[in-house]
């Protein structure tokens, strides 16, 4: 075809509807981008859109950067505040070692004393005893006036009260410390039984009272020291509850086995417990029908005491009780042995049996070396140890007494924990003589009842006894060395 050739009819109208077309789309396609511009402007907070999107931001960020200043203010203060609580902390703790010390340092200071003192009067009681027994005629006085031996029997009273309190308060202190712990070991449960028994069997005839004990050949695992204190609150309880003078007042102190444990008790025919009283005895500063002779004298705190210690030694406690009938405490200990390997036969005496008389004499001529730096604490050690029929020798150090080149060596050491400043302690003292006479038995007494020193002692095979001495617990311990 030549260039210039014509364009026919239908030709012209396919364009022509080709541009229609092209046109209705374009409108098409104007009218989507005005109705999205609309939709977007719309959603906007004013009609100038775009500036106030902008204007939001910023706001949005404003607020977002005050509340992170805020925070941080926030976590410094907490910042600042857990400080003041590490150090409120610190301090605290600080005062708590500082408790522990003073404690450790009234138990040696203020008992030491009060050691020297009872054993003074053991002494003097003894001296007496065997005065009368020479010489029966009574003493001359007035009515008014009490005999020397009531004298000496108030005076061991007096101090015996002096010694509950002041142990009540190192005891409960320790337990509130959280610095007592248990020394737990196994040992025949007559060990400690028998001296009680004796003991306060005395206290008791003294009031016109009766107790009974049944002993057990049984061995038992438990802290020796805290059951005993356990033990000892039971029976002053017991004997403080029964009326003086009483030709019926009676205390048992008893065992029995229940499966695999030893239930130690101790009744009394008092006026007992009410139901509703039951759990207040055991609390902090309640005592129940106190007696109106001036007599009973304590803080409330003994039975507290006991429910705490039998909680750290997980023995189980029990209050069975009839009121007008009386009452029985009990706690159960473990038993790690059976009867038939453990103790004495049951026809041989116990140790507590050999110290029934103040009078008797089975440590005659025993040679025995005290080790001790406080002077009167070492003579009267020495008056009670030379009145049971002794030949007691006393140094402030071990070196003292091998300088003095005694002719009859040591069948017995008796040594003080805490000696004076710059000198070994007494178990290194012992360990030093222990070289020279390997099978030297050894007595340990100290103020300091921490459950690793009374380990290391029943480690090195000492006795280990606790201020103040209980004369009678002494005597069980000397006569089973030798």
């Amino acid at each position: 075809m030549a260039p210039d050739t014509p364009l026919t009819d239908s030709r012209k109208d396919g364009l022509s509807a080709e541009l229609a077309a092209l046109k209705a789309r374009n409108r098409q396609l104007e009218k989507i981008n005005a109705a999205l511009i609309e939709r977007v402007e719309s959603s906007s907070p004013s009609p100038s859109a775009p500036y106030a999107a902008f204007e939001h931001a910023v706001l949005l960020a404003d607020q977002v950067r005050e509340r992170t200043d805020t925070l941080h203010r926030t976590l410094d203060e907490l910042g600042a505040l857990n400080r003041r609580l590490t150090a409120a902390k610190a301090a605290a703790e600080a005062a708590n070692h500082s408790k522990t010390r003073f404690l450790a340092a009234i138990s040696h200071d203020l008992l030491q004393p009060l050691n020297a003192a009872r054993l003074f009067a053991s002494a003097l009681e003894e001296q007496l005893a065997r005065l009368a027994l020479d010489d029966p005629t009574p003493v001359d006085a007035s009515p008014r006036d009490a005999s020397p031996s009531e004298l000496v029997a108030r005076l061991g009273r007096s101090l015996a009260d002096v010694e509950s309190l002041l142990g009540t308060l190192v005891d409960i202190s320790r337990l509130d410390a959280g610095v007592l712990t248990a020394d737990v070991a196994t040992f025949p449960v007559r060990e400690l039984l028998d001296v009680l028994a004796e003991e306060y069997r005395q206290l008791g005839a003294a009031r016109g009272l009766e107790l009974h004990y049944v002993a057990s050949h049984l061995s038992v695992e438990s802290d020796l020291q805290l059951l005993a204190r356990v033990i000892r609150n039971f029976l002053s309880n017991a004997l403080r509850h029964v009326p003086d003078g009483s030709t019926h007042g009676r205390v048992l102190l008893g065992c029995r086995r229940r499966g695999d444990w030893l239930e130690i008790t101790v009744a009394d025919n008092g006026p007992g417990i009410a139901e509703h009283q039951r759990e207040v005895v055991f609390q902090e500063f309640r005592r129940l029908a106190p007696r109106q002779d001036n007599e009973q004298r304590g803080l409330g705190l003994g039975l507290a005491i006991v429910k705490r210690i039998t909680s750290l030694l997980e023995h189980p406690l029990s209050l069975a009780s009839t009121p007008g009938r009386g009452a029985a405490f009990a706690v159960r200990v473990p038993i790690r042995q059976p009867a038939s390997v453990v103790g004495p036969s049951a026809d041989a005496p116990s140790t507590g049996q050999f110290c029934a008389s103040p009078l008797a004499q089975p440590l005659l001529d025993t040679v025995i070396w005290v080790i001790e730096d406080d002077r009167e604490v070492c003579a009267g050690m020495q008056s009670l140890l030379e009145g049971w029929g002794a030949s007691v020798h006393c140094a402030d150090t071990a070196e003292v007494l091998l300088r003095q080149a005694l002719a009859a060596p040591p069948e017995v050491l008796i040594v003080d924990h805490q000696l004076g400043d710059g000198q070994p302690d007494g178990l290194a003292q012992a360990q030093r003589l222990r070289k020279r006479w390997p099978d030297l038995p050894v007595v340990v007494i100290s103020a300091d009842h921490s459950a690793p020193l009374k380990a290391r002692a029943r480690a090195l095979g000492f006795g280990f006894l606790l201020k103040p001495v209980k004369p009678l617990r002494l005597r069980q311990l000397l006569i089973h060395c030798r």
